[in-house]
């Protein structure tokens, strides 16, 4: 079991999907733009708190034995935790989870992005306070039958190392390393930055954000419980975001990243996720190209950066990560899309609708364990999500 170290911070719900591949990525791609010495990497790898949470999903002598060499996947999560759940005995999902896959050439990197109604096996685990006996269901609930019974520090790494146990069960992979990402920590890089300037590709209404007539902050549409269902609130107009060039406030960034059920073209998650991917890409060229590069930025922006991220090294220092990946350059990432980005969903009796990995995404997956994802999208660009 995994040893628990630090305590638990209460985590962000669904923007996290592209804000945990944008602080691993950071990690990886910042080496060229800020290290000329090891002090500064050592003044932001010593923010970072350092967690075990892969435990059983990486074998002993692996990560006794870890080298920075060779093709290198790490597993980012972000969670999905709200306040009144600590109230009703609502357990935290996985909202976000993407595989970062670094080919061993350090040609550039690929990110994955499981869809969280992913329909897999989760198998049996015991945390010490309650037994789950595995069976199927979504892949977002491993890490909360891997954490029941559990708070903090504790609950993060059962639950993380249940859904470890979960993806490699699925792909066969088993991480180099690990991450969960505090969304707060985001909000402080996003403000040090100013801006972010990007493509937005469809007209996007947010349900979050909006004005009163005379020009006051407020919410433009109710939804439920878990956060679904919008419905309009009368005399708000909500933030509108067209499709063309645009440049956003950090606010105005994290909403339209959060944004799924008013898009134009009415692709929901998959819509999001492509709006994610391709916000994670412009955020990382402005941090690298920008942020990083200005004196003035630079001490916020390392401080900001440290502070995002729970971090399970794999048995190799952050300064070695930070080294040897130092040559990837945010325009080499290339983002992909399970199911080619379209819904392949299927009703499960008490479970509800879910999305089943076609055969396709498993050979991708495969392409990835075995370090060929270049191969894989030479034979598949429609898979690459656009930027």
């Amino acid at each position: 079991m995994p040893k628990v170290v630090g305590a638990g911070r209460r985590r962000s719900p669904v923007w996290a999907r592209w804000l945990i591949g944008v602080g691993a990525l950071l990690l990886v791609v910042s080496g060229g733009a800020i290290i000329a010495t090891r002090v500064l990497i050592n003044s932001a790898t010593n923010a970072i708190q350092q967690q075990s949470l892969l435990g059983e999903a990486q074998d002993a002598d692996q990560r006794a034995h870890a080298q920075i060499t060779g093709a290198k996947n790490i597993l980012l999560v972000g969670l999905d935790t709200r306040p009144s759940w600590a109230k009703t005995g609502e357990l935290s999902r996985s909202d976000s989870i993407i595989l970062l896959h670094v080919p061993a050439d350090r040609s550039g990197a690929y990110m994955i992005s499981l869809p969280r109604d992913s329909y897999v096996r989760i198998p049996a685990y015991d945390n010490g306070a309650q037994r789950y006996a595995g069976g199927k269901n979504k892949i977002n609930s491993a890490f909360a039958y891997g954490s029941r019974g559990l708070t903090g520090a504790a609950a993060e790494s059962h639950g993380f190392e249940l859904l470890a146990l979960t993806v490699k069960n699925l792909t066969g992979i088993t991480p180099d390393a690990a991450a969960i990402i505090d969304f707060s920590g985001f909000t402080k890089v996003l403000q040090v930055l100013g801006k972010v300037c990007m493509y937005v590709d469809e007209n996007v209404t947010s349900i979050h954000i909006g004005h009163t007539a005379d020009g006051k902050p407020a919410v433009p549409y109710k939804t439920d419980s878990a956060g679904a269902n919008p419905r309009k609130v009368p005399g708000v107009t909500p933030n509108f975001y067209p499709k063309g060039n645009h440049c956003f406030t950090p606010t105005e960034a994290l909403d339209y990243a959060r944004q799924r059920d008013l898009l134009a073209n009415h692709d929901s998650d998959y819509g999001r996720q492509r709006h994610q991917q391709q916000l994670l890409k412009a955020i990382l060229k402005q941090t690298v190209h920008e942020g990083l590069t200005s004196p003035t930025k630079l001490p916020g922006l390392l401080t900001a950066i440290g502070k995002t991220m729970t971090v399970d090294s794999g048995g190799i220092s952050l300064e070695d990560w930070a080294f040897a990946m130092k040559g990837i350059d945010p325009d080499q990432i290339t983002t992909l899309k399970t199911n080619g980005g379209k819904f392949n969903s299927r009703s499960v009796p008490g479970i509800g609708d879910v999305e089943i990995l076609d055969a396709t995404s498993m050979a991708m997956l495969r392409a990835a364990k075995d370090d060929d994802l270049a191969a894989f999208v030479a034979a598949h660009p429609t898979w690459v999500a656009s930027s």
